[in-house]
């Protein structure tokens, strides 16, 4: 079976590089959409070194392995990368036109962070993630969160958000055409998030936030520069070399439609860029009630809930640590969606007091006149916990990877 890769940036580079590894399908088929320096011999240069993590023969065979690029064809845009053939095509932009049909491609990975409307039609003068569908494939991955322009209308009925590990259940191959592998903060958070919810239960969850602290990506200016017409947010132009830059997350929003508790459970999501490749970290904060003081939640309770699933249902993709860990130690760290720091774990509990004339809602005066107190004090702990994540390619291309391979194997 041939994988289509469409776009060649961080995430597209690197699927390229987590599957030419792997080795599971015959043969790639890449769309660049343009020329890429003077001959394939400079796409070549691009694919094999990475100013992250290094060459890719050494990520494949070690400081001993040599040339892994060869029988460059820059005529046919062909070339064989560890024995596996790929092939570039530099045509076509719109993805209705990529030649995915006649290159006999069936499932694409849309890594390009263009096309993200699962509504947009097929021939949207723009492109469309449906255009791919139409130019020959039989599904889509898109390396991103859908973004619906009328939220109104919800999301079409054949298109799915799914965390490999976490919802890979929800996806049903003989409905679902359109899929979104969501983003890297969502798939950590997802990891952070379901152990709570497994052992808890939504009910005893009473809020919940986040704030990612993230490195930086190329949607950011490297040096200042003026702001689009009409930008609302004028530091997204700011240089990303010297600064902490306030931004926006979807990860909330995505997170309800992986796991579909959390829309019972008030959740914020904070976003803070900082001057790193990459290597990013969730700080979540989650208040819990308490079955009791005597018995309340500890960070040792907390520590004991990760270090169980990630030895349980959640291995090799969550994973428990107490050691201390900087952010370049988590780079390229395999499989890992998810590095709990325990040694970072802190709890706090104390008695939260409700006035019952105002929790009970529906109670007329007189019935909370009634009652034998106005007042109620319940035991409420909040838990701070910490999450390390490769927002490259140790977490999100691994899991991407990883889902890509189960759609395939369905479509045999």
């Amino acid at each position: 079976m041939k994988l289509g890769i469409n776009g060649l940036g961080r995430i597209g580079k690197l699927t390229l590089w987590h599957h030419v590894a792997r080795k599971y399908f015959s043969e790639i088929v890449v769309n660049t959409g343009r020329e890429v320096g003077r001959s394939l011999e400079d796409l070549a240069s691009y694919i094999e070194k990475d100013s992250t993590y290094g060459h890719l023969s050494t990520y494949l065979h070690g400081y001993r392995g040599g040339r892994v690029i060869e029988n460059l064809n820059d005529k046919e845009g062909t070339m064989t990368i560890d024995g596996v053939p790929v092939k570039v095509l530099r045509e076509a932009r719109n993805p209705k036109e990529i030649k995915w049909r006649e290159e006999g491609v069936r499932l694409v990975v849309d890594t390009t962070g263009v096309f993200r409307d699962p509504q947009a039609e097929p021939d949207d003068p723009k492109g469309a993630l449906r255009g791919h569908l139409a130019a020959g494939a039989e599904k889509v991955i898109l390396s991103a969160p859908f973004k619906l322009k009328d939220k109104e209308k919800g999301f079409p009925e054949d298109s799915v958000t799914v965390v490999y590990g976490i919802n890979t259940e929800d996806y049903r191959p003989e409905k679902h055409r359109v899929i979104s592998a969501a983003s890297c903060t969502t798939t950590c958070l997802s990891y952070m998030v379901k152990p709570l919810l497994d052992h808890f239960g939504a009910d005893r969850i009473l809020s919940a936030s986040m704030v990612t602290v993230h490195a930086v990506t190329n949607s950011q200016s490297v040096l200042d520069r003026p702001p689009k017409s009409g930008a609302k947010d004028l530091r997204k132009t700011r240089s990303i070399f010297n600064n902490i830059i306030l931004t926006t997350t979807g990860a909330a929003e995505a997170l309800a439609l992986v796991i579909p508790e959390m829309k019972r459970i008030g959740f914020m999501a904070e976003s803070v860029r900082v001057p790193t490749v990459t290597g990013s970290l969730i700080v979540l904060v989650v208040n819990l009630q308490d079955e009791s003081l005597e018995n309340r939640i500890t960070r040792e309770v907390i520590n004991g809930i990760y270090q169980k699933a990630a030895e349980g249902p959640y291995k090799p993709y969550l994973v428990f640590t107490m050691k201390q860990n900087v952010s370049t130690d988590i780079i390229g760290y395999p499989q890992a969606a998810a590095i709990i720091e325990g040694a970072e774990t802190h709890t706090r509990t104390a008695l939260a007091r409700v006035d019952l004339s105002k929790a009970c809602k529906g109670l007329s005066p007189e019935e909370v006149k009634g009652l034998s107190c106005a007042h109620v004090e319940v035991p409420v702990t909040q838990a701070v916990i910490y999450g390390w994540y490769d927002n490259e390619f140790g977490s999100y291309v691994n899991m991407l990877g990883h889902l890509t391979v189960h759609i395939a194997e369905k479509m045999l």
